[in-house]
């Protein structure tokens, strides 16, 4: 049984920060990191039974073509990743009448479709771009103990190889393998790096001095199998990894935004982020 301080329900039976029933949730979520994203996603559904929010995280679920269908805005950063992955989990997996596991362990199908910066000049804005592998510069997963594959483990090393002066260990996650024939099978796939912060942990200076000044540069020049470094963005690595270690299946569709080589924005992001969430909806 799990003690009440571990898995905080709410009064009205809903699980602490999501403010959701499990019977307010899909089997298929998709993660967008703006709450002002969510109505951009559910305004394509033809029907929505359920739209609740409680601080950044905003839930509609309702159907489209047949399929119910949820999508959740996580805000931004691991840190919020962590809270969204586990209260799903728990939503599906635990029976808050006894706090107990369930006999039969559900999976979720996972979708991020986010913003992001390409790290490669040859990426050009407006890509939308599957991420393959991703790799967490922040410390969420020295927490959790969590199952390696062969792949992740050789990532991981060179990694840390190539980023010698790291004061931390970075992780490593992977995309569904089904998810990315579901839709990612004619996009451009790649090896996403996971930030922390939006500005030092990415590499940028405002009015700062950065530990690691030459990041980009490094994160540029990376290459493992004849493979780079695509894209730097906040969430994916997190994702990837508590999706592996609670059995779920997970994918991040990235729209490019930014180009932190040629440093230079899009003129027309919200166009981008659209084009990613058509796609996403037309593949469902």
């Amino acid at each position: 049984m799990i003690n009440d301080s571990e898995l905080i329900i709410n009064a009205d039976g809903s699980i602490y920060h999501l403010n959701l029933l499990p019977e307010d949730i899909a089997d298929t979520i998709i993660f967008v990191g703006d709450p002002d994203r969510v109505p951009l996603v559910s305004r394509y559904f033809d029907a929505i039974e359920v739209k609740k929010g409680k601080r950044e995280f905003i839930t509609h679920t309702g159907t489209i073509k047949g399929k119910r269908l949820t999508v959740i805005s996580t805000g931004i950063g691991t840190d919020n990743i962590d809270i969204v992955l586990n209260e799903l989990d728990a939503l599906v997996n635990i029976d808050f009448a006894t706090k107990t596991l369930k006999p039969e362990i559900k999976s979720l199908d996972i979708i991020r479709i986010g913003t992001s910066g390409s790290i490669q000049g040859n990426i050009s804005m407006g890509t939308v771009l599957a991420s393959d592998f991703a790799i967490g510069f922040d410390t969420l997963m020295q927490y959790y103990k969590k199952p390696y594959t062969e792949p992740e483990v050789q990532l991981q090393a060179a990694v840390i190889d190539h980023f010698g002066d790291l004061t931390f260990k970075p992780y490593v996650g992977r995309a569904s393998q089904k998810l990315l024939e579901q839709f990612a099978f004619d996009l451009p796939k790649g090896i996403t790096m996971t930030a922390p912060g939006f500005y030092g942990p990415q590499g940028r200076m405002v009015r700062s001095q950065n530990t690691y000044p030459d990041l980009i540069k490094k994160a540029n020049s990376f290459e493992i199998f004849g493979r780079h470094l695509t894209n730097l963005e906040m969430e994916t690595a997190g994702i990837y990894a508590l999706a592996n270690m609670f059995g779920h299946h997970a994918i991040s569709i990235n729209a490019i935004l930014a180009s932190r080589v040629n440093e230079t924005f899009s003129t027309n992001p919200q166009e981008v982020v659209d084009k990613a969430i058509r796609l996403v909806l037309d593949r469902l």
